[in-house]
């Protein structure tokens, strides 16, 4: 599928509390969502610690490769906040303040509350362009096609929400769901085979467990309508051929 389109994105999501299972990410799956919804393929995902050089070296990896790159965490006033030093040193380019952020957080705290460290939210890469912030005014910036952004997740979908209109869209991503309660093992081989006829389809297996029941999700998604209903009627077929009941419905279940 991602063959068929030019418009693909990935996340870096930045944090050591993430790693450690100190915070729970909710981030990726929001963006993952509103990317989909604009027909942008989400193609990688990572999750990396504070370390500079992981930064770096992720960022420029990902960014050679994609249309986008998203990135949350790691910008606010404290000592472990690189984020956007990283990325000036991923592009080669000083780290400077922002004249209108800091004008933005000037406007935003009482007098003498701007203290030195909540400048530090005003530092951006020079030729970097700013990402609104209408929740708590430090904004993320945009670096060429890299929007790095908040890792506080009402910040963040703020953000997000205020760069989607600004992104290219792709093709609609189009997928179904044929649901059933044969077992993985039955219907492997078959389905390999329908994946097989039909290599411009992602075409998934997800197990479940619902009301005491072991069922299966089968997913294909695709930007080709037509290719997409064929491949989910002989899914469909096929779960009927191995003596399963199937229920097909629009979309990822």
């Amino acid at each position: 599928m991602g063959e068929q389109n030019s418009v693909t994105a990935a996340v870096i999501v930045i944090g050591n509390e993430i790693l450690s299972g100190r915070t729970h990410d909710t981030n990726l799956h929001y963006i993952a969502g509103v990317l989909t919804e604009r027909g942008i393929v989400m193609a990688e995902a990572r999750v990396v610690p504070d370390d500079e050089a992981v930064i770096i070296a992720t960022v420029n990896e990902l960014r050679a490769r994609n249309t986008y790159i998203f990135t949350t965490g790691g910008i606010g006033p404290t000592h472990d906040d690189i984020t956007s030093a990283c990325i000036a040193k991923a592009f080669g380019v000083a780290l400077h303040r922002h004249p209108v952020a800091v004008k933005l957080l000037e406007a935003h705290y009482e007098p003498g509350q701007l203290t030195e460290a909540r400048l530090k939210m005003t530092e951006v890469p020079v030729g970097a362009s700013l990402i609104d912030n209408p929740v708590s005014k430090a904004p993320g910036f945009r670096m060429e096609n890299v929007f790095v952004m908040a890792g506080v997740p009402r910040i963040a979908k703020a953000m997000m929400d205020g760069v989607l209109p600004t992104l290219l869209e792709g093709p609609p991503i189009h997928a179904t769901t044929v649901s059933c309660t044969l077992g993985e093992g039955v219907i492997a081989e078959g389905l390999g085979a329908i994946q097989a006829d039909y290599p411009g389809l992602s075409v998934g297996s997800y197990p479940y467990f619902r009301a005491g029941q072991i069922g299966v999700s089968l997913v294909t998604r695709g930007t080709d309508r037509a290719a997409v209903d064929a491949a989910t009627a002989a899914i469909k077929a096929l779960v009927e051929r191995l003596g399963g009941a199937a229920m097909v419905a629009e979309g990822m279940g």
